[in-house]
């Protein structure tokens, strides 16, 4: 059988760096941060009171107020990208579009924790008598997502959710790839969403002391790979790819960003929360994605890492990439965009997926922001693209994600040939 070529055609963000792909794009480039104080909830009592918020986003920019009041918001930043992607793409409105042949999978980690807590709330406060929303359940499962992104196009294809925590929407890029790969679809709309700035994802993180609580500055809050990093900052929002068969893209006359050469997946099997200290996880997923995308460690120009800003997790993946690498570490770019974006968890792998795209087309890698100290344990050679954007060839980007319960994923992308 003679495997499909992959290519992206559409793009589509909503970010706190920006509202479209362009904004988001820029903020990157400049190093700007989007976090600030939270203004989602009173966070007064929490001993993390800040985060990467979306701004100004308007569900009536894209649903009628009753259609809104349905949707979770991670729903509505979901739908907000897939749209900007699809109608970038113009696979639906070209007379070859075939909804049997078109499908979503959508990802997030948490999904409706919004709509969960208010709803819990409500009946711990009433008498007990069971005054529940009828959107109650529809509103907070994960899947739903790719169910109203799929019913706003017709889109008939394959569609379901992939949920590995900050995995999630790697997985669901991943999925989508080897589906069409195989001839299953023609398209798939890829990526993720995720809205869990509440009282409950902040309040359960701070007590596993994963965020940061650098309350005084939350500017400076994600700080990968310096010595003084404490923890990662929550980020909100919400990143669409549309995957498209090469040959169908061609015939179409598609805009064609990057190629999606492979992807890889693995699992620590080490412990639920806490990386494998050598990275061995992360090792074997890049090497999967590799002999994926049938490249060699060397094609790789820039890594966009998970790079949460944790001790821990800093270090184990960049033990995994000297391993993978070699000498060749030292002569690519790496950098974590989540300095500036924060932590999106099911949606990081969708947002940094279109950075590293973004980073292939424009020869452009985006910096690591926020670094004041050496961390004497990463060694000096290594290229952090520290605090400025930096300009040079990019013919190959790989981007990592990794979640709680040692899920691995990572995604290769090139330039077309």
């Amino acid at each position: 059988m003679k495997f499909k070529r992959v290519v992206v055609t559409g793009l589509g963000a909503l970010t706190p760096l920006g509202n479209t792909v362009s904004e988001y794009w820029n903020g990157l480039v400049n190093g700007v941060s989007g976090a600030g104080p939270i203004t989602r909830f009173d966070a007064s009592k929490f001993k993390t009171r800040f985060a990467c918020e979306v701004k100004n986003f308007d569900p009536g920019s894209i649903l009628d107020r009753k259609e809104a009041r349905k949707l979770d918001l991670f729903s509505q930043f979901g739908l907000a990208a897939a749209i900007q992607a699809i109608e970038d793409s113009k696979v639906v409105s070209h007379p070859s579009f075939n909804p049997d042949r078109v499908g979503v999978i959508w990802a997030a980690g948490i999904g409706g924790l919004r709509t969960f807590m208010d709803e819990a709330s409500a009946f711990a406060k009433g008498d007990g008598t069971p005054r529940f929303n009828p959107f109650f359940i529809p509103k907070m499962i994960i899947d739903i997502a790719s169910g109203h992104i799929s019913i706003r196009y017709g889109l008939r294809g394959p569609n379901y959710a992939t949920v590995s925590a900050c995995a999630s929407s790697t997985h669901a890029l991943n999925d989508a790839f080897m589906l069409i790969k195989l001839g299953k679809a023609d398209a798939i709309v890829a990526g993720g969403s995720e809205a869990a700035i509440n009282e409950p994802a902040v309040g359960g993180f701070n007590a596993m002391h994963a965020l940061s609580e650098r309350n005084d500055s939350p500017e400076t809050a994600s700080r990968p790979f310096d010595l003084d990093r404490d923890g990662f900052v929550m980020g909100e929002g919400a990143a669409a790819v549309v995957l498209e068969e090469y040959e169908h893209a061609i015939a179409r006359g598609a805009t064609i960003y990057a190629e999606m050469m492979g992807g890889g997946m693995s699992a620590d099997a080490y412990h639920i929360t806490a990386p494998h200290p050598e990275g061995l996880g992360a090792l074997n997923v890049m090497k999967n994605a590799l002999h994926d995308a049938e490249m060699e460690a060397t094609e790789i120009d820039y890594i966009n890492v998970h790079g949460t800003s944790t001790p821990l997790g800093d270090i184990s993946e960049v033990k995994a990439i000297e391993s993978v690498f070699g000498e060749h570490a030292y002569k690519l770019n790496i950098s974590s965009t989540k300095s500036m974006t924060g932590h999106l968890l099911g949606a990081a792998g969708a947002i940094e997926s279109l950075a590293s795209i973004l980073a292939v087309q424009n020869d452009i890698v985006p910096p690591t922001i926020n670094h004041f100290t050496d961390d004497p344990q990463f060694d000096p050679r290594l290229n952090f693209t520290f605090n400025k954007a930096q300009h040079r060839i990019v013919n190959a980007a790989l981007s990592n994600t990794f979640g709680f319960g040692g899920h691995n994923a990572s995604v290769i992308f090139r330039k077309i040939k």
